[in-house]
């Protein structure tokens, strides 16, 4: 029973399940069936188009892509015989990488090498571990960046004169100041990633950005004014932006297929330990004094210190291999091949992820549609629904409160002692150590998120930690009602608490999952465009709820600007489980299915889940799952004739 949809999405394969299998769940086990539809022929353009993205080499004999291999590397004058050979086993281990057994003309050592690349994945040449390390640091640079001012902004406040928080001025201009990097990096700095890639490169653009980051963070230790302070907090922007956006796509553009996924995903585990040891900065210069003519020698020494590891990531960025990915957008296939060659233990290695980067390119650049593709995010259904998605757990990834703790948790411990005991060092000193505690959870929590976002799940994660989150929250704020005469060790330790079990939350669901969610629920042909629209809105959000928080907390005071949050967390609870489909363990075609379905239907079926866990693990019934998607085998082809399946 199949039926035309004049609303076909693209690259999608789906639109409505069966009607009868709703009404009749219990006899077909709640298997839902998608329709298929034709669409119009600019939708069987992207479809087939999108398709062939999948698996370009999907389809060809081992003959085939053995010829294929060798004309590249004679079109292009890579290398010598040796090379030629090696591109046409390449080309051939490309179509099917872990079917190496079968592919003719291996040499017993090249089979070797193969099978230690499946069975040892983190067994890798020096070269790559050298990328790993400069992705790693830089991340680090990112997330020290971010935090250096948690503890400055103790002191810098009250030489600036704007530490009174009953003046409402004082707390705006206090969270401008902090703010300002983020407002940077939404209105200019993440648009500049590109233009900055296109002329500098991967490795020429995370060298300037840490550039930007080493002078400003150097610039802030010698402002003497709140309005420059500002000035150079918001010219870290131009460091902060273009990198986050960078340093993913290059760790994934050179890593082997692999551990890609766990490399680009120890952007965020690395973050984490920048700012933790942002936090230990602080902490560290506490008590320096001040010398002769130096006023604030502390805070300006915290502000500063970030710029060492940017400084350590400019010295050795270029004994790093250049993207092979970006050579060859520059039709640069001699360059990309050497730097290939040293990132992998093997020419058969090299040959064959060079020749998918080659396929990938021109299946990509075949995409010439006529249309503005800001406009196909929205105009497209199946994109659409992806935006939505991503567009969700990147707001949700800053209005569930997390940089209010990374920015203003010493300040928080703070206020949770009186008037006369915050004054004093050894309170300021618990308030910085307590800081360092959450980002060392916040850190070690987020190592076994490289496990959990694969096994477990980006929704079943989110949809788990969320409630745990909102309960942190409501436990900090409500904390700050402890009366002062109890001591105010125990009002602080109940803070702490609070903030600590949010971080552990955070850090294995909301802290992983949007970057990740968000570089794979697009399709490639417009996933940059995407990418730099979800990076934009994290950062916008982000200088939202830094801005914001002095005056949110004056306002509503802790316990009411804590359960604002909170109820954010559960707000966002509600938005995943209608609007956020799973991604896990996708390919490109399914990723297609799972985003053809209708936002209407699967906010009901999302709404559906509600009774079914009450049922199975409350009352402990033995109902079956409802199971959204089948896989529907006979559609194999459909893409090559312009249908859409689920």
């Amino acid at each position: 029973m199949q039926a035309k949809d004049p609303h076909s999405p693209f690259g999608g394969l789906a639109t409505e399940p069966r009607t009868e299998n709703f009404e009749h769940a219990t006899d077909r086990k709640n298997e839902f069936v998608p329709q298929r539809v034709f669409g119009t022929a600019a939708e069987r353009a992207r479809r087939n188009l999108n398709a062939k993205l999948a698996n370009p080499l999907a389809g060809y004999s081992h003959e085939e892509l053995r010829r294929q291999g060798i004309n590249f590397a004679i079109t292009n004058q890579i290398g010598d015989e040796d090379d030629i050979r090696a591109f046409a086993i390449g080309a051939m281990l490309a179509q099917a990488p872990e079917k190496f057994e079968s592919v003719p003309g291996l040499t017993a050592q090249e089979l070797e090498v193969l099978r230690h690349e499946f069975e040892h994945r983190w067994s890798q040449p020096w070269t790559m571990y050298l990328v790993i390390g400069l992705c790693s640091l830089s991340a680090a640079v990112q997330g020290m960046d971010e935090t250096v001012v948690n503890g400055a902004q103790i002191f810098y406040k009250h030489q600036f004169g704007i530490e009174n928080e009953l003046i409402s001025r004082h707390n705006w201009i206090s969270g401008l100041v902090n703010s300002a990097p983020y407002l940077c990096c939404a209105l200019i700095g993440c648009w500049l990633t590109v233009p900055f890639n296109s002329w500098f490169g991967r490795r020429g653009t995370i060298f300037i950005t840490c550039i930007f980051s080493a002078i400003t963070c150097l610039w802030q230790g010698f402002v003497n004014t709140w309005w420059h302070l500002f000035i150079a907090r918001f010219a870290l922007g131009f460091g902060i932006g273009p990198k986050s956006a960078t340093v993913p796509v290059y760790a994934a553009e050179t890593a082997p297929p692999a551990i890609r996924g766990a490399l680009v995903m120890q952007w965020q585990m690395w973050t984490a330990f920048g700012i933790m040891f942002g936090y230990a900065a602080d902490l560290a210069f506490f008590q320096v004094p001040d010398s002769s003519g130096i006023t604030g020698l502390n805070w300006r020494l915290m502000l500063g210190s970030a710029m060492f590891p940017a400084v350590i990531v400019c010295c050795f960025v270029f004994t790093c291999p250049e993207s092979p990915r970006w050579y060859m957008s520059r039709k640069l296939y001699d360059r990309a091949y050497q730097s290939m060659c040293s990132l992998r233990f093997n020419k058969v290695q090299a040959a064959r992820d060079m020749y998918y980067m080659y396929t990938l390119l021109e299946a990509e650049n075949a995409m010439k549609l006529g249309q503005n593709k800001l406009l196909e995010l929205i105009n497209v259904p199946r994109n659409r629904r992806a935006m939505i998605a991503s567009e969700i757990v990147m707001f949700m990834q800053q209005f569930c409160g997390v940089n209010v703790l990374a920015y203003y948790s010493s300040e928080i411990f703070l206020q949770s002692a009186s008037e006369h005991a915050k004054l004093t060092t050894s309170f300021q000193r618990k308030a910085l150590t307590a800081s360092l505690g959450w980002g060392l959870i916040n850190w070690l929590f987020a190592i076994p998120a490289v496990y959990t976002i694969d096994t477990f799940g980006r929704r079943n994660l989110l949809l788990s930690t969320f409630p745990l989150m909102a309960l942190s929250m409501f436990f900090t704020g409500f904390s700050f009602w402890i009366p002062e005469a109890t001591g105010n060790n125990a009002r602080l330790g109940c803070t702490a608490l609070g903030t600590y079990l949010f971080g552990v939350f955070y850090s294995v669901g909301e802290g992983p999952v949007p970057f990740t969610y968000s570089a794979e629920a697009y399709p490639l042909y417009v996933r940059s465009y995407g990418m730099a629209l979800a990076t934009a809105t994290t950062w916008l959000f982000n200088f939202v709820l830094a801005i914001t928080w002095p005056s949110l907390r004056t306002a509503f005071k802790p316990q009411g600007a804590f359960s604002w949050y909170a109820g954010w967390c559960i707000f966002g609870w509600w938005l995943i489980l209608m609007f956020m489909p799973e991604t896990k363990g996708k390919t490109l075609e399914e990723l297609d299915q799972v985003f053809s379905v209708s936002t209407r239907f699967h906010a009901k079926y999302g709404l559906r889940q509600i009774p079914y866990f009450f049922k199975r693990y409350v009352l402990r019934q033995p109902v079956q799952p409802e199971i959204l998607y089948e896989r529907d085998d006979s559609s194999a082809n459909l893409a090559d004739v312009g249908f859409n399946t689920v």
